[in-house]
């Protein structure tokens, strides 16, 4: 199985630290405003790409932390006159409650900043102790200069940093691309203690502090969405390698914007589409395949028409997988495909264009159709589909029987009026009945 990693720009095979467990850390959401549609977009990705290394055998623990304090929940809390602890709990509990309709596989913890205070006092002051951070005003700022390898992610020298990214200016900084690593405290923010000052801990030395912490010094997959390559994951890497002396992740696994007109959805720039009124349009089962129909790494354009088409696309699976609904067996042809799709750095696009391709052979050969659904069924569990339907159609399928059943019977007794009426009813909300010799045969459109 090969995955892209971003820190050396090249697809590599993938071999996990410890034999058959897979470390993996990603960036969860700051909790100042509704999760939107390109959240669900990037954790969609990992929760697929968790999902398939389950399924090729690997034991995941899987941590996806909450930031839950920093600078833009702190201006929220104020803009909305509510406390900060209280923002980020509603939008922590609405994330979960989205991931669990998602259908997301519960991740092994989600750590939250404000929790590790400790564990971060502690990698700053062997940052200080080791000549890493400088304090200045009671901040911290992690000296850049002293990481040789700095850059190495975003693939920026200290020059570019200065000249091609707005850096916001502080004269207690030694030079304008160290980052902070403590704050220090502000009148109406919240703080802690510290040896350093009263304060607050910088952004990047969160996910430093919760991934250390839960998953060791070294991980297999550290991940996000790419706008986080830098600075945070950069300054991740920066902090926590000067802190072990080992390479913080072996992997740097990163997705694509989900874009609206060509830009990126955001929180920040007020561009984007909430979790909940997306949900509320669309089944959930619909949006995954929105996602997987475009590569992870790729830029996603969200747009109705295109959601339409993800919404055709699976109904056409679901009455496939309702027509054929016999015992079968593993289609290995089609099984074999699907796993040398996947194991190209998660090719889900060429997943799903397999998938059409062998409904298309079951509707030409029936023989095997029932095992093509049956290993179709397989593929969608491990694409994270909710295959929930098929319960509750057998449930519909009951009651419909039974209708026509009664239908039967007024026609017997010559009740045309009523059976007529049955059936124009039900051809209203899509049932459709057809009298044959044979009996009363239905079908759903």
């Amino acid at each position: 199985m090969k995955l892209f990693d971003t820190l050396s720009s090249t697809l590599k095979e993938f071999k996990p630290i410890e034999k058959n467990k897979v470390k993996m850390y990603v960036c969860g959401m700051t909790v100042q405003d509704v999760p939107h549609a390109g959240h669900l977009r990037t954790f969609t990705s990992f929760d697929i790409l968790r999902r398939y290394l389950e399924y090729k055998g690997y034991e995941v623990i899987y941590v996806q932390n909450f930031t839950d304090i920093d600078d833009k929940i702190i201006n929220k809390s104020k803009e909305l006159n509510i406390d900060w602890r209280k923002l980020a709990y509603k939008y922590e509990s609405e994330y979960i409650k989205y991931a669990k309709i998602m259908n997301f596989k519960d991740v092994e913890f989600y750590p939250k900043a404000t929790l590790h205070i400790q564990e971060i006092i502690e990698i700053i002051q062997s940052l200080l102790n080791k000549n890493f951070a400088y304090i200045s005003n009671g901040n911290v700022w992690f000296d850049v200069e002293k990481f040789e390898r700095y850059g190495k992610l975003s693939k920026k020298s200290l020059d570019e940093l200065i000249s091609g990214y707005r850096i916001e200016p502080d004269l207690s900084k030694r030079k304008p691309y160290d980052f902070a690593l403590w704050k220090a405290y502000k009148e109406g923010e919240p703080y802690w203690y510290s040896p350093f000052s009263k304060g607050r801990p910088g952004w990047h030395i969160e996910c430093s502090a919760m991934s250390i912490t839960h998953l060791g010094k070294t991980i297999d997959i550290h991940g996000g969405a790419e706008d986080l390559i830098f600075p945070h994951h950069e300054n991740e890497i920066a902090q926590s390698e000067a802190f072990t002396g080992q390479v913080f992740s072996n992997f740097w696994i990163h997705t694509g914007f989900l874009t609206i007109g060509g830009e990126k959805m955001s929180k920040s720039t007020g561009l984007f589409f909430s979790a909940k009124d997306l949900l509320e349009h669309y089944d959930p089962n619909v949006i995954r395949l929105f996602f997987l129909k475009a590569h992870y790494r790729s830029p996603l354009e969200f747009s109705n028409e295109l959601l339409e088409d993800a919404k055709n696309g699976w109904y056409r699976i679901k009455n496939f997988l309702l027509e054929f609904k016999d015992e079968g067996k593993i289609y290995n042809d089609l099984l074999n495909q699907f796993e040398l799709a996947m194991d190209e750095n998660l090719n889900t696009p060429k997943a799903l264009a397999i998938i059409f391709e062998y409904i298309n052979l079951a509707y030409k050969n029936f023989d095997i159709a029932n095992d093509i659904a049956f290993t179709i069924r397989m593929i969608l569990n491990i694409l994270g589909f909710n295959l929930d339907f098929e319960v509750k159609n057998n449930k519909l399928e009951e009651l419909i029987n039974f209708i026509v059943e009664i239908r039967q019977d007024l026609r017997k007794q010559r009740n045309f009026e009523i059976s007529d009426k049955i059936r124009n009813r039900l051809k209203e909300i899509g049932i459709i009945l057809e009298d044959t010799k044979e009996g009363t045969k239905w079908k759903i459109i």
